[in-house]
């Protein structure tokens, strides 16, 4: 019997579900969002050091990074996701990591985005996420990530677990407390926020 319940229970899945829904998020991955990305990645020096959070299998906001001429570092929890960035990009940094457990490279960085990974974390993860990387960007660095302007929750489409958005006002308040201050905001054509946080220069 307890052979039986051990099979029953759920194998567990430090990347938020998304190492169980690797294939099938391989394959519904579009490149919206991939324009928004060049966009702030051009507001960057050539060969600025740029962290990927939640990187996936790099396609499209690791490839667009690169191809912009930046040298990119990419952290994900995933293991599937992490072999098939890696077979993609075999140049390129990237450690299979949960972020809130990363040592980020043990290094700085003049920049770092989360496109579609804040809001699967807990909020106290994504408040010292937030801080951690305040931490790690040179004065005039950049934070990109993406989540809801207002405060809500969710279900996950691919694993059906719960999201949330801390909201503007949230989040501003959080990167404020880590000297980070808002610098603009930006919606894709999938209708995707992005917050784009700046370490002001001098700090």
């Amino acid at each position: 019997m307890g052979d039986a319940l051990e099979e029953a229970l759920p194998v567990p899945d430090g990347a938020n579900g998304y190492d169980m829904a690797a294939e099938l998020f391989m394959a519904r991955r579009s490149r919206i969002g991939a324009e928004t990305v060049r966009r702030w990645a051009r507001t960057l020096p050539r060969g600025a050091a740029v962290l990927d959070l939640g990187c996936g299998h790099g396609v499209p906001v690791s490839e667009v990074l690169i191809e912009e001429g930046l040298a990119l570092y990419a952290v994900d929890a995933s293991r599937r996701l992490v072999e098939e960035f890696r077979r993609r990009f075999p140049g390129v940094p990237v450690a299979c990591e949960r972020v809130e457990d990363s040592d980020f490279f043990r290094r700085t960085f003049d920049g770092a985005v989360a496109v579609g990974l804040m809001f699967l974390l807990p909020e106290d993860t994504q408040r010292g996420l937030i801080k951690r990387i305040a931490g790690l960007l040179h004065p005039g660095g950049r934070f990109l990530f993406t989540a809801p302007e207002l405060p809500c929750m969710w279900t996950d489409v691919l694993t059906g677990r719960p999201s949330r958005s801390l909201g503007r006002e949230e989040y501003e308040a959080i990167a404020a407390g880590a000297g980070l201050i808002l610098a603009g905001t930006a919606r894709d054509e999938g209708e995707n926020h992005y917050f784009d946080f700046v370490k002001p220069p001098g700090s």
